[in-house]
């Protein structure tokens, strides 16, 4: 059909639709080969045409793969091999996108060919080609001696980086098997390779890191933060458990929060994380940050049973101690009704029911407030906790579940406080009763 029409006088070969795509660029795009040949032969079109957005022909068969199209474009005396789309990316940059081997192979093939130039948000074609893994074409291009592996990306982010980011262990070994690259160049916020592989959870890529001398495994982020924090934080056992291993590992460094691995994986709740951490004699269990909070407290606040648990059992925890505003771990655990964890602080003889915060609150008050019934009834049960004890306003915890109509710990409240009054009566007759007889 394409033969019929080009031997008609009538007919423009080289006549683009709106998105000024020639009957050559959408055939390149298509990968058809013969039509392509076909229109080549004519000297009325234009083999080098771009769409609206920069994209050529070989710019639209290097992104979709079509090594034959490629080919017989690179044939061509009047294409321009390294003619960029208005993204800044050339058809080598797009070819190493999507990882088309091939059409990478022809390219490098030509010497106009830049094969490190970046597009418009400075990525290179080895950039991008280790952002997505593709180990054939970060082969071909390392094998290049005008491509530099080390040259970092706007925001500081490497080829290594970004590989070890992704978790791509062959490249990563493929990479750190080379002379001219620096292991534990950090992007721009301070984050090495090691860091982000530990972010991430990539053991594999740890232990490749690891195992190079010329990595700092216990570097920190521009906010304190380190390889080992990062890890513990996102819940990662087994990439704190190789960090652990090494003896130039800090694993009570806190960050600038003065949060340390430790509290940052009882915050979240990493139980197996929080096992490891606690296994060190170097850990300190009870470390707070700057606002006073322990591991046990954020624990407890985030009703974490399983965490608390493991920190009671510890002797240097104490599970009372409050934070700047003066609330225990009972009593945040008492206001967001974890009556898991409050069962357990109650159990232990060093930990106070009834003591207040800097507004004077109670555990039971501000229960009350939330209107936590099962916490309510865990704290009533106590004869060390007054539940008449009000705030620094006067407000009791009666007068706060009934305003904020809470009927159920309204009850339990009225039933303890006409049970409490009823004993004190008869314990003031008995006591008159007695001074008479005496």
């Amino acid at each position: 059909m394409v033969k019929l029409l080009l031997s008609r006088n009538d007919v423009n070969p080289d006549k683009p639709n709106n998105k000024v795509e020639t009957p050559l660029w959408c055939a390149s795009y298509k990968g058809h080969e013969a039509v392509v040949g076909l229109l080549l032969t004519r000297n009325d079109v234009d083999p080098d045409k771009s769409r609206n957005d920069g994209g050529t022909p070989l710019w639209c068969a290097s992104c979709q793969g079509h090594e034959g199209v490629v080919k017989l474009l690179l044939a061509r005396n009047d294409v321009n091999p390294n003619q960029p789309d208005t993204d800044g990316a050339t058809p080598l940059w797009r070819a190493s996108w999507d990882g088309h081997e091939g059409v990478v192979r022809l390219l490098l093939e030509r010497d106009e060919v830049n094969p490190d130039r970046p597009n418009n948000k400075d990525e290179t074609p080895l950039w991008c080609a280790s952002y997505n893994g593709h180990e054939g074409v970060v082969n071909l291009l390392l094998a290049r001696n005008d491509v530099n592996p080390n040259e970092p990306h706007k925001d500081g982010a490497t080829t290594l980086w970004r590989a070890s980011f992704h978790g791509h262990e062959k490249l990563v070994k493929l990479l750190l098997e080379r002379n001219d690259i620096n292991p534990d160049k950090s992007n721009n916020k301070a984050e090495t390779p090691l860091w982000c592989a530990s972010y991430q959870g990539h053991e594999g890529v740890v232990k490749l890191l690891l195992a190079r001398n010329d990595v700092d495994p216990d570097k920190q982020r521009k906010d304190g933060r380190t390889p080992l924090w990062c890890a513990s934080c996102n819940g990662h056992e087994g990439v704190v458990e190789l960090l652990l291993a090494r003896n130039n590992v800090n694993p009570n460094k806190p960050d600038t929060h003065g949060e340390t691995p430790l509290w940052c994986a009882s915050s979240a709740g990493h139980e197996g994380v929080v096992k490891l951490l606690l296994a060190r004699n170097d850990v300190n269990p009870d470390k707070p940050n700057k606002k006073v909070e322990t591991p046990l407290w954020c624990a407890s606040s985030a009703g974490h049973e399983g965490v608390v648990k493991l920190l009671l059992a510890r002797n240097g925890v104490d599970p009372d101690k409050p934070n700047k505003k003066a609330e225990t771990p009972l009593w945040c655990a008492s206001s967001k009704g974890h009556e898991a964890v409050v069962k357990l602080l109650l159990a232990r003889g060093d930990v106070n029911p009834d003591k207040p915060n800097y507004k004077l609150e109670t555990p039971l008050w501000c229960a009350s407030y939330n209107g936590r019934e099962g916490v309510v009834k865990l704290l009533l049960a106590r004869s060390d906790v007054d539940p008449e004890k009000p705030r620094n306003d006067g407000r009791t915890p009666l007068w706060c579940a009934s305003h904020k109509q809470h009927k159920g710990v309204v009850k339990l409240l009225k039933e303890r406080c006409q049970s409490r009054r009823t004993k004190k009566r008869w314990l003031n007759t008995a006591l008159a009763c007695f001074c008479q007889r005496a």
